[in-house]
C-alpha cells in the first residue's frame, strides 16, 4: 500500500482525503481517552521486587499495579508494560511522583500546547524552546511509570537491569546476557498471576534500545513496542559512526551509569535485608566498561592494542554482536520515535526501512530534534498527538484489542525539514535518487570558507585540487549540538546556521530552485581524494541554504579513510547503481590505509532526510576534515592522520558527487 503524505507547504494543494499528522478525529479521540477520568483511582505498587534470572543474578523490579475505588488491588488479569532500564528504577520512580501532582503536570501541558507556549520559532532563541517543548510533548510519561496508563488497566514493571541500580551482576552494555535477561523478563512478566499475558515494553534511550533487541528475538509473549530514541545497529550510528568516537557524550553517559549503579538501597539497609551480593558485584566490576574506554585512549597505535580490548572491537566478539544489530528480524508491532539529530537517528530512520511489517503495524515518529528534545512539537496545534498518548493507543490497540484506528495513523509521521509536520511514508513515493555532482566554479553565495563551488547536475569540465584542513569551527555546529544529545542546541547560531562552522569547509551549492522541491529518503555523497599520509577522516553535511544565506543542516555523515571497505550484501543502491546507503565493515581486520598522493574513492552514507527545499532555497554539500566533537578517530587511527591537510581532487574522469532522492530536478 502507498500511503498518501500531507506536505506542509504553501505552494502545495493537500487534498482533503489525505492522512493528517494530528489524527484527525481519532487524535482527538485518542487524547481524550488518555486525559480522561481513569478506570480505576489508585495504584499499588510492590517495592525491589527479586527476579532470579537463569544465571543465578538477581534483578530488582518495582511492579505497579492499578487499584480499585476501596484501595483493593485489581486482580483481574491486565496487560503488562516492561521497562528495562540503567537510569535506576528509583529515577523513574521520582519522575512518576513528580508528573502524579495533582492537576499541577496537566494543567500545564494543557496550557503550553493550547497557546503554543514557548513556540520560539523564528527568533534567536528557538533552541530553547524545542527543549521546553519536551514536557508538553509527552515524552516525560515515557521515561517514568505512567500513572495514567497504570489506571487505565495495566500492570506496569520498571527493572533495574544486571550491573545497574538495585540489580546484582555486571553491567553488559547492550550484550547477549542483557538480552537476554529482557526475554527472561518478558517470559517472568507475562507468566505472573496479574498478567493477562500480552506484554508491551517502554522506555527512553537505553530502555528504547533494549526493546528493539528484544523484539528482533520475537518472544511469543512480546506483542508491542514503543521504543523513544532507541537504535538498533550501535556501531554505526552512535559507537563508531564512520569509525569515529564521540568524546564528549559517551564518557560522560558511562560514567553516570556507573556512578548511579553505586546507590545503595537504603530501605534494605533499614529493614536488615540488605543484598551483599549486590555490593561484591559493584566491588569486582566498580567502573564497568570506563577501564576499556581509558586504555583505548592511551593506544596510539594500531600494533599496540591490548588483544583483550582488540577483543571487544572484533566483529565476532559479544559486544560487537550485540550493538551491531538490523531490524529486518521484528515481527512485533513497532512505533519508532526519535529525531532527526538524535544521537541515533541514522538508525531509526533505516530500522523503520527494515522492519518487515506493513506499514501500520510499523510506524515512526520523527521531529526536527535531538535525544533531549524527544517529542518536541507533539501535542501543539496542527503536530501530532503527545508521545503519552500515542503509547496509550498503540498499547490499547495490539495489547487490548481495541479497534481505535491507531494502525491506520501514519504510517511516518515526520516533521518536514523546511516545512510542518507531514504524515504518510518514508521514503516518499516518486522520488528520483540523482547526482549532484561537486564542481570548483564559485556558487557566489557563501561567506568566508574555505572554497566556494557549485552543485551542478552535469559532470564539471574544470579539474581542481581543493584542500581542506582540520580545525575547531566544527564546535559550533549542528554536530556539535547532536554530539551533545542536544545541549548545545540553545545557541540557535550554530545548532540552525552553519555559517561560521563553514570557514574551514569545501561548500558546493546550488542554484536556488524555482518550485518547492521535495527531498525524501537515504542520502549519500561519492568523493575522490588525496591524502599526504595513510588516514584521514572526512564529514559532510547537506544543508537547505535560505534567501538570506543561513545555511541549515538536514543531515550529515562522517568516515575515516583507513575504513572504508564496504560489505556490498548489506549495502544499499539507487536504480543508477550509486550507493545510497553505504554499509563499511568498520572493523581493524579490514582497515585498508590510504597511499599518500595516490587517489582513495570514498562512499559516505548520510542519515536519511525528510524535507523540502523552499523556492528560493538552495542544496549545499559542506566537506570538512573534522568534526569535533561528534567524530574524533581513536589516538590509534588520529596519529595516522598526523592532523594533516586533506584533498577532494575534482576531476571530471573521476568525478565527485552527491546522491540525493528528489521529487524534480535541480
Amino acid at each position: 500500500m502507498v500511503a498518501a503524505t500531507t506536505i506542509a507547504v504553501s505552494a502545495l494543494v493537500v487534498p482533503a482525503t489525505q492522512a493528517q499528522p494530528d489524527g484527525g478525529a481519532q487524535g482527538v479521540a485518542w487524547t481524550a481517552t488518555a486525559d480522561g477520568p481513569p478506570l480505576y483511582p489508585g495504584i499499588h505498587i510492590d517495592w525491589d521486587v527479586p527476579i532470579t534470572m537463569s544465571d543465578g543474578t538477581v534483578i530488582k523490579a518495582n511492579v505497579y499495579r492499578p487499584m480499585d475505588a476501596s484501595g483493593r488491588i485489581v486482580e483481574t488479569p491486565t496487560p503488562t508494560i516492561l521497562n528495562m532500564t540503567p537510569y535506576t528504577k528509583l529515577a523513574s520512580m521520582l519522575a512518576s511522583s513528580a508528573l502524579s501532582i495533582p492537576v499541577l503536570y496537566d494543567l500545564f501541558t494543557t496550557v503550553m500546547n493550547r497557546f503554543n507556549l514557548f513556540n520560539l520559532t523564528g527568533t534567536p532563541f528557538s533552541g530553547i524552546g524545542d527543549l521546553i517543548g519536551v514536557t508538553s510533548g509527552g515524552a516525560a510519561r515515557l521515561f517514568s511509570a505512567d500513572d495514567k496508563l497504570i489506571k487505565s488497566g495495566y500492570t506496569y514493571v520498571v527493572a533495574d537491569i544486571r550491573g545497574t541500580g538495585f540489580s546484582q551482576g555486571t553491567w553488559d552494555m547492550f550484550g547477549e546476557r542483557e538480552t537476554q535477561d529482557t526475554l527472561e523478563m518478558i517470559d517472568w512478566a507475562a507468566n505472573q498471576p496479574w498478567s493477562d499475558g500480552n506484554i508491551g515494553m517502554s522506555g527512553i534511550s537505553h530502555s528504547g534500545i533494549n526493546q528493539l533487541q528484544a523484539a528482533q528475538q520475537n518472544p511469543p509473549a512480546l506483542k508491542a513496542i514503543f521504543p523513544a530514541v532507541g537504535a538498533s545497529d550501535l556501531v554505526r550510528s552512535y559507537a563508531l559512526p564512520g569509525g569515529a568516537v564521540n568524546p564528549v557524550f559517551t564518557p560522560a553517559w558511562m560514567a553516570a551509569i556507573n556512578a548511579g549503579k553505586w546507590l545503595p538501597d537504603l530501605a534494605s539497609i533499614f529493614n536488615g535485608t540488605f543484598d551483599w551480593k549486590w555490593l561484591a558485584d559493584r566491588a569486582a566490576s566498580p567502573a564497568t566498561w570506563l577501564v576499556e574506554l581509558i586504555q583505548a585512549v592511551f593506544v596510539f597505535s594500531v600494533d599496540a592494542i591490548p588483544p583483550h580490548l582488540a577483543e571487544h572491537l572484533a566483529p565476532n566478539s559479544d559486544l560487537r554482536a550485540g550493538i551491531e544489530r538490523s531490524a529486518d528480524k521484528i515481527k512485533v508491532p513497532t512505533f519508532l520515535v526519535g529525531g532527526y539529530h538524535d544521537l541515533f537517528g541514522q538508525s531509526q530512520m533505516k530500522s523503520y526501512e527494515q522492519i518487515p511489517l506493513p506499514p501500520g503495524q510499523k510506524q515512526i515518529f520523527m521531529n526536527d530534534g535531538y535525544h533531549v528534545s524527544v517529542g518536541s512539537g507533539a501535542g501543539r496545534p496542527g503536530g501530532p498527538p503527545r508521545l503519552d498518548v500515542l503509547q496509550r493507543a498503540w498499547y490499547d490497540k495490539w495489547l487490548k484489542g481495541i479497534d481505535n484506528g491507531i494502525d491506520e495513523f501514519g504510517p511516518a509521521t515526520l516533521f518536514q525539514q523546511g516545512g510542518g509536520w507531514t504524515s504518510g511514508d518514508y521514503p516518499l513515493p516518486g522520488m528520483t535518487h540523482t547526482r549532484q555532482y561537486l564542481s570548483p566554479v564559485p556558487s557566489g553565495t557563501t561567506g568566508i570558507v574555505a572554497h566556494d563551488g557549485s552543485l551542478t547536475p552535469e559532470v564539471p569540465v574544470e579539474k581542481a585540487d581543493l584542500t581542506v584542513a582540520p580545525g575547531l569551527s566544527t564546535l559550533c555546529s549542528r554536530d556539535a549540538a547532536q554530539a551533545t544529545a542536544g545541549v548545545l542546541a540553545i545557541i540557535d547560531g550554530c545548532a540552525k546556521d552553519s555559517r561560521i562552522s563553514e570557514v574551514a569547509a569545501l561548500t558546493f551549492t546550488s542554484k536556488a530552485v524555482d518550485a518547492p522541491t521535495l527531498v525524501s529518503g537515504p542520502v549519500a555523497v561519492h568523493l575522490n581524494t588525496v591524502h599526504d599520509v595513510t588516514d584521514g577522516y572526512w564529514s559532510v553535511t547537506l544543508n537547505d541554504v535560505a534567501p538570506d544565506g543561513n545555511s541549515k543542516v538536514m543531515t550529515s555523515g562522517q568516515l575515516t579513510a583507513s575504513l572504508r571497505a564496504i560489505d556490498e550484501g548489506r549495502s544499499r543502491k539507487s536504480a543508477t547503481g550509486d550507493y545510497i546507503d553505504p554499509y563499511q565493515y568498520l572493523t581493524l581486520e579490514t582497515r585498508l590505509p590510504t597511499v599518500p598522493g595516490q587517489a582513495t574513492t570514498l562512499d559516505i552514507g548520510l542519515t536519511g532526510v525528510h524535507a523540502v527545499l523552499q523556492p528560493g532555497h538552495r542544496l549545499r554539500v559542506d566537506v570538512y576534515a573534522s568534526n569535533m566533537p561528534k567524530g574524533l578517530p581513536i589516538p590509534a587511527l588520529l596519529i595516522e592522520t598526523q592532523l594533516r591537510p586533506q584533498h577532494l581532487l575534482l576531476d571530471p574522469s573521476a568525478p565527485s558527487w552527491v546522491n540525493i532522492p528528489l521529487s524534480r530536478p535541480l
